[in-house]
Order: structure tokens, then sequence, then C-alpha cells
């Protein structure tokens, strides 16, 4: 059985858009930049991504799905309490977010959330899933989905602040895991209580 080569160029065009997002960051992903990295005319991105949204979806996509295995790895060293498995994530996210800044900024554009393309909406979700059922083996009493999107605003924002600098001015902090233990204090509740 043959290799598919529209198959082949697809992933090589994919290919070079991470290189290109972790080497120069999100706002270098053009389709000429993409293409000359590729090594195909700058037509060539065209006839396999219609739209410039299509392609910058398909590496978003490989982004959720880092992030995803990321996070499996951390939750299979992490403990069977869900405190601990939310600490676990919680982490990885942070860090995954300060380590490839470019693709995270990627993954989370409004544009390409809302388009629909490849399921990318689909494919972000069940992180979020998995925190709010975690969420809410912590705090039976709350909404878990509103604790779980607020703690997931807040790591954002950590891993937004951190990347500017902000949060090492404000806060004298070389390290973002006291912010992570606050954030996680604020929304769970101290560690143990029930």
């Amino acid at each position: 059985m043959t290799a598919d080569p529209d198959s082949g160029l697809r992933t090589r065009l994919v290919d070079a858009g991470v290189a290109l997002v972790a080497a120069e960051g999100a706002q270098a992903l053009t389709l000429r930049e993409i293409a000359r990295r590729a090594g195909v005319s700058h037509g060539a991105p065209r006839r396999y991504f219609p739209t410039h949204l299509e392609l910058l979806s398909a590496i978003a996509g490989r982004g959720f799905a880092d992030l995803a295995d990321r996070v499996r790895a951390a939750l299979d060293g992490a403990g069977p309490d869900p405190r601990e498995r939310v600490t676990a994530l919680a982490r990885t996210y942070l860090a995954f977010a300060l380590d490839n800044a470019g693709m995270y900024e990627l993954m989370f554009r409004h544009d390409l959330l809302e388009s629909g393309h490849l399921g990318l909406r689909d494919t972000s979700l069940p992180l979020f899933g998995l925190l709010t059922e975690l969420t809410g083996r912590i705090r039976p009493e709350a909404d878990a989905r509103r604790v779980a999107g607020a703690l997931w605003a807040n790591l954002h924002g950590i891993a937004q602040l951190w990347r500017w600098g902000s949060l090492q001015l404000a806060t004298g902090a070389d390290d973002f895991t006291p912010l992570l233990d606050a954030a996680l204090l604020a929304h769970l509740g101290p560690a143990g209580a029930r």
C-alpha cells in the first residue's frame, strides 16, 4: 500500500508551521513562510488547506494534542487524590504555556476556536472536562463547571502575566509555584477540607 502524497504534504505543511511557531511565534505563521519552510510553492498550502484558518487550526490541533499527552503523563505520575491530580494538571498547563508561548497563543485564538475547523473546540474541551470532573470531586457542594472555569481563567492569567513579566515585577516571585498554590487554594479551598 503506497502512502497518500496529499497526506504527506499536509503533514509537512503542519510540521513546518509547528516548527515556525516554536521558533518565531504565532505572528510568523503566514502561508508564504509556512510554504517556504515546507519547500513548496506559496500557493501549495491552499490546495490542502483552503483557508489560512484551516492551516492554523491544524497547527493548533498539534498543540492541543501535545498538551493532552503531557497532562496524561503528569496524571500517570500523580496519585488518586483529586487535588493532587488537579495540581499536576495545573502545573503541566502552566509549564506548557510558558515553554511553548507561540503555540499556546495560537491554541487559544478565539477565531480558530470559533471557526469549527478540524473540530478544534472539540479537541480543547476534554481537558476542561477533566478539570471539571476533578473539581467536582474536590468541591461537591459547588457548581464544578463554574469553579473549574474560574480556575482555568486564573491559570490562563498567570501564564499570560508571567510571560509578560508582570507577575514577577508585582510579586517579586521568581517561580510561578506560589501563585499556582494561591490559585488552587482560592478555588478549591484548603487541602483536606470537606
